[in-house]
């Protein structure tokens, strides 16, 4: 079972509704409890670091979060994926999950049009059970203005959009990010978001 975390600040329909068509048993939470029983997590996220984190940490949930990262699979998807960096810094430094060394910063490069929307190619750097099978020449779906500042070592794959942007990062163990949202990405993130099944 997938438990899609409910905070208030994720897309969490369509997501659910990828997961479903993939055939992937999953479940919307809210409790620690139901969390604790999931096999995996996915973290959703739109709208602003700091308010996202002030929305989760108001749930309670953030240690137990923290806590199963360490033992089942992860993946937070857009501004989910940003929450699982050390800090960031919109609008104000905050804090975040801290489950991966780094930062996530905006994008500021002259000629660059920001918020970054659009479709842009999966590099990949680091191999990464959530890109087993898939190609070269495989495209997601970004919208954002921040991206993530991180060690080579825990990038699997990055885009250019005025340099290398972190598409999809990991910790090596359990915990996985996209930056991209899998559930707008066609065939190529439906395969992602079934390789991630693929985990439990």
């Amino acid at each position: 079972m997938i438990a899609i975390i409910d905070y208030g600040a994720g897309n969490i329909f369509s997501v659910k509704n990828a997961l479903d068509y993939l055939g992937l048993e999953n479940v919307l939470v809210s409790d620690k409890e139901s969390i604790k029983k999931a096999d995996a997590l996915i973290l959703p996220g739109v709208g602003a670091f700091p308010s996202a984190m002030k929305m989760l940490s108001d749930t309670g949930l953030v240690e137990t979060i923290k806590e199963e990262a360490t033992k089942k699979p992860l993946l937070g998807i857009c501004l989910g994926m940003q929450m699982l960096f050390e800090k960031g810094y919109e609008f104000e430094e905050c804090d975040g999950l801290g489950l991966i060394k780094g930062a996530v910063r905006y994008m500021e490069e002259p000629g660059l049009i920001i918020p970054h929307m659009g479709w842009n190619k999966l590099e990949k750097l680091n191999d990464c059970k959530l890109l087993e099978g898939l190609g070269d020449n495989e495209y997601v779906y970004f919208v954002h203005s921040y991206k993530a500042e991180c060690a080579d070592e825990n990038i699997s794959a990055y885009s250019e959009y005025g340099g290398s942007v972190p598409a999809l990062v990991f910790d090596g163990k359990f915990v996985y990010g996209a930056q991209f949202h899998p559930e707008k990405s066609g065939n190529t993130g439906l395969a992602i978001l079934r390789n991630f099944g693929a985990l439990i």
